[in-house]
């Protein structure tokens, strides 16, 4: 059978493109595209890079604090959200530009249109033209997922949150993981008068136990009003446009904005695909092979939707290993073992492999950990600690987690990681000359183990 297309890729964020261009680029394929709404999906235009360029801005109170104690006359500064999410926005559609002239200079057709899939070969768009394809690679991301709490309609998501119009004075999170925990710092930086509540004993469950109750403290300590072991039961919308939210426990609190970030889900739903043979779990997830081969032989898929690792550059490398795999007969299977990953909390975090808990189930370990107050911020009058933590197997000596908490931390977890990927030992760390003065240094000068366990 004659196809229209060597690939059809489903998707414009960072994993679509990404194998979309160099399919066509390097392997020489012919490729298409569709995207049904901006290109760089979820990362580029509601993810990772307004969010960390939020980030920036929500740090400058600190900054101006810290000027102050290094001798600068910074009088008191005022925060102009308008100013600053108009920009913001027209730098997301800069780089959107950039994802279509990548496609366009790698030959690779795109269509401004939702896709869904008809058989293992043909894919139709929302415009109603059907496409063939030897292969078909999905890579539709996911989306914010809202519970079933009367009154949500009330509540905004991550998408949103990019949008405010005006920046609302006051602001319920709900949700611990990473993105609830990142804009409770994010919005209280910013002056909003800021409470997360989660329903569990502490956030950003799943990471180590001590660094993440650090992340608490501190999170406190600045100013968020942080409510672990609560729910909302109940919002309503006031006659002034504030939210009422009722919690399970009795509390009644009043909010201008409410935003939930308690979990995504992929973007499958109405696609097609269990009618064509692509088996799914029962979160919605497509289910892959080591390969991100599907059940269907001809159709793949990457990124989010296959729920392996939700973050953008596993993604990039889930679409580079299909590339290989099916386009340069060089069968690869991406590496999902020990993955680096910052944590834009304020304190920032950055973390890999093993948390104490988990190593210490797996295997009797050391603790190496210090915590202690970087010059700049300390001579700045900041009570911003830097915290370091090395998880050490007592067997082979080989470090089994790294943990930063502080200024730098996602820059350092990055380097680190990839003496922990090598698989260094302590020893290896010890033999590193220190970099002084800087707080990296400290990852190799904690010479003896606080605990063992």
């Amino acid at each position: 059978m004659e196809f229209q297309y060597d690939l059809f890729v489903i998707g414009g964020g960072s994993g679509g493109v990404r194998a979309a261009r160099v399919a066509a680029g390097e392997a020489g394929a012919k490729v298409a595209l569709a995207e049904e709404d901006r290109y760089g999906g979820t990362c580029v235009i509601r993810g990772c890079v307004p969010k960390k360029l939020m980030v920036y801005a929500s740090e400058f109170p600190d900054i101006f604090q810290m000027a102050r104690g290094f001798g600068w006359d910074v009088k008191d500064p005022e925060f102009n959200w308008e100013f600053f999410r108009d920009k913001m926005h027209g730098e997301l559609d800069r780089l959107e530009g950039i994802y279509r002239k990548l496609l366009k200079n790698s030959n690779v057709d795109a269509f401004d249109a939702r896709a869904t899939v008809v058989d293992p070969h043909t894919v139709e768009l929302s415009t109603g033209q059907r496409v063939t394809a030897k292969t078909i690679l999905l890579a539709m991301g996911g989306r914010p997922s809202l519970p079933n709490v009367p009154g949500i309609e009330h509540a905004i998501t991550s998408n949103e949150i990019f949008y405010l119009d005006p920046l609302p004075k006051s602001i319920l999170i709900v949700g611990g993981g990473y993105i609830a925990s990142e804009f409770a710092g994010i919005m209280n930086g910013m002056g909003v008068k800021t409470t997360q509540m989660y329903r569990g004993d502490q956030i950003l469950r799943g990471f180590d136990l001590e660094a993440r109750t650090i992340i608490a403290d501190q999170m406190r300590a600045n100013g968020v009003n942080l409510l672990v072991n609560t729910d909302v039961a109940e919002i309503s919308l006031l006659e002034n446009g504030q939210r009422s939210v009722r919690c399970k426990d009795g509390q009644e609190m009043t909010f201008d904005a409410v935003m939930y970030a308690t979990g995504r889900v992929a973007n499958t739903a109405d696609m097609g695909l269990a009618e064509v043979g692509v088996e799914l779990a029962d979160n919605g997830d497509v289910v892959v092979d080591a390969f991100s081969q599907t059940t269907v032989p001809s159709i793949y898929a990457v990124g989010d939707i296959t729920g392996r690792a939700a973050l953008t550059p596993v993604a990039i490398r889930e679409g580079m290993a299909f590339v290989e795999t099916v386009f340069k007969d060089n069968p690869t299977a991406p590496d999902h073992d020990l993955i680096p990953t910052a944590i834009f909390t304020q304190p920032e975090f950055g973390t890999i492999g093993l948390s104490e808990e988990d190593a210490a189930k797996q295997e009797p370990v050391e603790i190496y950990s210090t915590s202690f107050k970087s010059v700049r911020p300390g001579f700045g009058d900041l009570d911003h600690p830097i915290f370091m933590k090395l998880i050490v197997s007592k067997a082979t000596r080989t470090v089994l987690g790294c943990h930063i908490i502080g200024y730098g931390a996602g820059e350092m977890i990055q380097l680190a990681g990839i003496a922990v990927k090598m698989g260094a030992t302590k020893e290896d760390f010890d033999r590193t000359v220190a970099v002084h003065p800087t707080a990296a240094e400290e990852l190799v000068t904690m010479r003896h183990p606080v605990r063992s366990a």
